[in-house]
């Protein structure tokens, strides 16, 4: 595998910065940044293990945002949620360290492929009573079951994720959109955490391109809180699904 070009690397970090607005937006970023590494030529596993350093780093700064606004729940169920994601993140990681990059790379795209159609399709999955108290997650097995499923999907995978955790978060387990949110990026940052280290044993981080991405990744998440005050998410929903479709589209046919 040849290093990439300098203009390639500018294109990354630009890339990154896109997709971290795109998180902060809408969710999603990852489905544009991961074709687009297949098509410079970054193998699947490669990719897939490098754009976790920029999704780390991005959930760091989301989690010291949220603090700062005092919007993450008591500890006790935090970890009570975490816990699940945990679970299947490293499940998730596992299966996609060791799986063929032929069978990886259209396995990857054509997931991303879904999930973005999702969230394009079903945009009012999330409903949220004000008065209603949280759902301790242990006593909730459909919730429980769906937040394992979540980690499975993230450590595999990763982009999208979000959109798979904050229907569970809002809708059965009855958090306010903001906590909810907030509850997503860190368990999140935990999985991703997971993922990391066992792509970093499998030996399929390259730390430079990772840390591209990362730059971009972080600078996109503080630009975000920005555009998302001016471009509404059903907008930003329509352009995640097209970018993703010509992405995937393209990187399906790139050897």
């Amino acid at each position: 595998m040849t290093d990439l070009t300098l203009w390639q690397y500018i294109a990354v970090i630009v890339l990154a910065v896109g997709a971290g607005v795109l998180n902060i937006v809408a969710g999603g970023g990852s489905n544009i940044i991961l074709p687009m590494l297949m098509i410079f030529g970054v193998p699947p596993d490669i990719a897939n293990g490098s754009n976790r350093v920029g999704v780390f780093l991005q959930s760091l700064t989301g989690i010291h945002g949220f603090a700062k606004a005092d919007k993450i729940p008591p500890a006790l169920q935090v970890w009570q949620i975490m816990l699940p994601t945990l679970l299947g993140g490293a499940l998730g990681a596992a299966a996609a360290s060791v799986l063929p990059n032929h069978l990886l790379k259209p396995a990857l795209l054509l997931v991303m492929l879904a999930v973005a159609a999702m969230m394009l399709f079903k945009p009012n999955l999330l409903h949220h009573s004000p008065d209603t108290e949280p759902v301790n997650i242990n006593r909730h097995r459909k919730a429980w079951a769906g937040m394992f499923c979540a980690g499975i999907y993230g450590g595999f995978v990763q982009a999208g994720v979000g959109l798979l955790m904050l229907p569970l978060l809002v809708a059965l387990l009855r958090y306010d959109p903001v906590r909810a949110n907030a509850l997503k990026v860190l368990c999140t940052l935990g999985f991703t955490a997971v993922a990391l280290l066992i792509f970093i044993v499998q030996g399929q981080v390259w730390w430079t391109l990772g840390l591209a991405l990362a730059a971009g990744n972080v600078a996109g998440a503080l630009i975000g809180v920005r555009v998302a005050l001016k471009l509404s998410p059903d907008a930003m929903r329509w352009v995640v699904f097209a970018m993703t479709l010509v992405a995937v589209t393209v990187a399906l046919f790139i050897k």
